[in-house]
């Protein structure tokens, strides 16, 4: 009989980090972490361009979404590190592509900490009229620092109680929106479909605007098997939030989409200015909307902030464990790779500094260049899928704890769905340039990596 080679290892890759993450917060991360600022707020701009059939453009992104996830499951089932699809596109096509994908969604999540800091010390300031919105950030930045210099269980239990919050308020959200459009809130009158009659109100183009601005509001999926590396159960881990991950889109995205144009006008003033959740809440006659949902997008905005600083710190030092970075970088103290959160915080905040100090050239240079990681990310993710399952059925490989669906279709369906956003983004001048720059970073990194990997081979 033929040999076979197990290809579920029971243990992370990342021998000197601590596997103190219990399934409690797993299973929270990842029901929670689907849930972003981006979806509370950003959404609304998607809705005023492309009407009610921001539902389509969010399904349509959804699905994308679900393909990477179930190729990403797959691989990070089979081969758990915190270097997740790094670690996958070096085993896969080689060290410059670990590198490439690597350390440019580095740079985008210690970007997206600042970022996050600025829109919360915002919502605070709105609050506390007077304060500085500097001190605020530095705040927000040395609390989860802290949080992530320490043991990997108090990032969990942070991010445990934030999912908490999130989920709480969106379960709530979708179950009075649909008791109001039922018609059986006390207090309302329920639209019926009066909202819904003209579904491509901007046309095609509209839609491909909603459809883009959907498409980013995915981002931070990938936390969970970066996480699962470092939880009691890597494989069992990973393996549940990925077989999970069609409800929790379905639901939490295209589902409260749904509710919030059918509700509310799509065109109405309130859904760009306050947001689609307050102006959905606000026709409902619930007081205090608009200070209710800046609860819960400050719990977002630390939320992910909190998770982006773990994001980046573990992306970092995989990269190091591979010989792809400082090794400073790759100190470890208590199971904790603390240099690289105190370096991933510094880069964060000094994002925060670049908006106040060059906010006309450097920084929007600086979003620019990230507009697009996520998408690169996803091209990586994908062509690693392919090449390590073939990988896996030629060795005559065990089955693997999550496949993905109907493979290789589902995944070239995936590569092309990717492409054709690629396109979508050139056409767009608004996403033009985001598309260009990133480029240019993801060459840059590339021809560094490649040069690095023959430096190493010693071509």
């Amino acid at each position: 009989m033929p040999s076979t080679t197990v290809t579920t290892p029971p243990e992370s890759d990342d021998v000197s980090l601590s596997h103190g993450l219990k399934q409690r917060h797993l299973s929270m991360i990842a029901l929670g972490g689907v849930i972003g600022a981006g979806l509370f707020v950003g959404s609304g701009a998607g809705i005023a361009a492309a009407g009610p059939s921001i539902v389509l453009a969010y399904a349509l992104s959804g699905l994308l979404v679900m393909l990477v996830m179930r190729m990403l499951g797959e691989m990070s089932a089979a081969y758990p590190s915190s270097g997740s699809f790094s670690a996958h596109a070096e085993r896969a096509i080689g060290p410059w592509a670990g590198f490439t994908a690597g350390w440019s969604f580095w740079v985008l999540l210690c970007t997206a900490v600042g970022l996050e800091g600025i829109g919360a010390a915002k919502i605070v300031t709105g609050w506390l009229p007077g304060t500085p919105e500097w001190a605020w950030v530095a705040l927000f930045m040395t609390v989860f620092c802290g949080a992530n210099l320490a043991a990997v269980r108090h990032f969990g239990e942070f991010e445990f109680w934030f999912a908490a919050l999130k989920v709480g308020a969106i379960s709530l959200f979708l179950v009075l929106g649909v008791l109001a459009i039922a018609g059986v809130l006390p207090g309302t009158h329920s639209p019926g479909a009066s909202h819904l009659k003209d579904f491509l109100p901007n046309g095609g183009e509209g839609l491909v605007v909603g459809l883009l601005a959907s498409v980013f509001a995915y981002g931070g999926l990938e936390t969970v098997t970066i996480a699962a590396a470092e939880s009691e159960d890597p494989v069992g881990g990973v393996a549940s939030a990925v077989r999970t991950a069609m409800w929790r889109i379905a639901l939490f995205y295209v589902g409260s989409m749904a509710v919030v144009v059918t509700l509310v006008p799509w065109d109405a003033e309130a859904v760009v200015e306050q947001g689609p959740y307050v102006a959905a809440l606000g026709r409902l006659g619930i007081p205090g909307a608009g200070q209710l949902m800046n609860v819960v997008v400050l719990a977002a905005l630390l939320s992910a902030m909190n998770a982006n600083v773990y994001g980046a710190s573990r992306i970092a030092h995989s990269l190091v464990e591979r010989g792809q970075g400082p090794k400073a970088l790759g100190r470890v103290s208590s199971g904790v790779p603390r240099t690289a959160v105190l370096v991933s915080c510094v880069f964060g905040f000094g994002c925060v500094l670049l908006s106040y100090w060059r906010p006309d050239d450097v920084f929007p240079w600086l979003l620019n260049m990230i507009g697009a990681v996520v998408l690169v990310v996803w091209v990586f993710v994908a062509v690693s899928q392919l090449r390590l399952r073939r990988r896996l059925e030629r060795e005559g490989a065990r089955r693997p704890v999550v496949r993905m669906w109907a493979f290789p279709v589902l995944t070239w369906v995936a590569l092309a769905g990717m492409a054709t956003i690629f396109v979508l983004m050139a056409r767009e001048p608004g996403t033009r340039v985001q598309l260009y720059s990133t480029g240019a970073m993801t060459a840059v990194l590339a021809l560094t990596g490649y040069a690095r990997q023959r430096a190493r081979a010693g071509v």
